[in-house]
C-alpha cells in the first residue's frame, strides 16, 4: 500500500511541474508576426503591447487606435494586410542570443492599390521571453 501511494504521489508531482515546463516560449518571428497582425489585421493595439517592451506600450497607449499606431508609429497605414518573415538576423546558436533584428514583409494595399513594404524591429530576450523593444527607421519601400 505505501509503495501504490508512493507511486501515485510522485506522478502527480511529475504531472505538475511538467505542465510548466513545456510551456512554449515564442520564437522572435512568431513575437514579430504577432504584433503586426495584432496592428494590421486584429487592428487591436491591447493585444499587440504584449510583444512590446514597456516604452513601447507607453507609446502605443498614447495612440490608442491601431490605425494611429500604423500612421505615426509604423509609418506605414495598409488594408487586407499579409505578411511573411524576410530575414531574421540571427545565428545558428539562436539559445545563446540576446538580440536580434527580424524584418517582416507586409503585401496588402495603400490608398487603395498594391503595397508591397517591410519594416525592421529589434527583439531583446528577457527572462526566455522575446520582446520588441525597437522599430528600426524604414530603408526604403518596394511598390
Amino acid at each position: 500500500m505505501k509503495h501504490i501511494l508512493f507511486v501515485l504521489l510522485i506522478l502527480l508531482l511529475g504531472c505538475g511541474q511538467g505542465s510548466e515546463q513545456t510551456a512554449r516560449v515564442k520564437t522572435p518571428e512568431e513575437v514579430s508576426l504577432g504584433f503586426f497582425k495584432a496592428i494590421y489585421v486584429d487592428r487591436d493595439v491591447e493585444q499587440a503591447k504584449q510583444y512590446v517592451d514597456d516604452s513601447m506600450k507607453q507609446v502605443l497607449a498614447h495612440y490608442y487606435l491601431a490605425s494611429a499606431v500604423q500612421r505615426h508609429v509604423l509609418n506605414l497605414a495598409m488594408t487586407e494586410v499579409t505578411m511573411e518573415i524576410e530575414e531574421i538576423d540571427i545565428d545558428f546558436f539562436r539559445k545563446f542570443t540576446k538580440d536580434v533584428t527580424v524584418i517582416v514583409k507586409m503585401f496588402g494595399k495603400k490608398g487603395g492599390d498594391k503595397w508591397i513594404d517591410d519594416r525592421t524591429v529589434r527583439l531583446h530576450k528577457i527572462n526566455r521571453e522575446w520582446i520588441i523593444v525597437e522599430i528600426l527607421p524604414e530603408k526604403g519601400n518596394i511598390n
